[in-house]
């Protein structure tokens, strides 16, 4: 047995999205195994993610089984049962999406909302530039990346020429 807590939120690509563990217990896995998780929500986000999961499951001969819903892949009602539920939970975190950015616009307007802190201070940045230090000792001296002097640079050079 292997246990994996599995966050899809930062998933981008279906490579992505598969942890460590999940991708054992794949490898793990062989034809006629079923894979039993909790609930569908903590596999996957998105119908896309679904699908691409279940492919992937379908390709190796595994079904999957969740503890606390009644899906069962290995039945007809259990696929259908799964896809309804796949619909409506990514229908469930697109009306959070929305609630959540409907409150920041909100929070924004009243002045309440300004964003995190800027962690990285331009100003500084901009003056070391200046005096001609170089972009790699301004980034050990402040605990950033290259790349971030060097974006800090190349949008003040666009700002100056408008």
């Amino acid at each position: 047995m292997i246990l994996a807590s599995i966050s899809s939120h930062a998933a981008q690509t279906p490579n992505q999205f598969f942890s460590d563990k999940v991708l054992l217990t794949l490898s793990y896995a062989r034809d006629g195994d079923t894979l039993t998780v909790t609930r569908i929500d903590r596999l996957a986000r998105s119908v896309a993610d679904l699908q691409t999961i279940i492919s992937r499951l379908k390709q190796k001969g595994i079904a999957l089984r969740c503890t606390e819903q009644p899906i069962d892949t290995s039945t007809a009602a259990g696929k259908a049962f799964l896809d309804m539920l796949g619909v409506f939970a990514e229908f469930e975190t697109n009306l959070r999406k929305e609630r959540q950015m409907e409150g920041i616009s909100a929070a924004k307007a009243k002045g309440i909302y300004k964003g995190r802190k800027a962690s990285v201070d331009r100003e500084e940045i901009m003056r070391r530039l200046t005096t001609g230090e170089g972009k790699s000792s301004i980034a050990a001296a402040l605990g950033i990346t290259r790349m971030t002097v060097h974006r800090i640079a190349k949008e003040a050079l666009a700002a100056a020429e408008k």
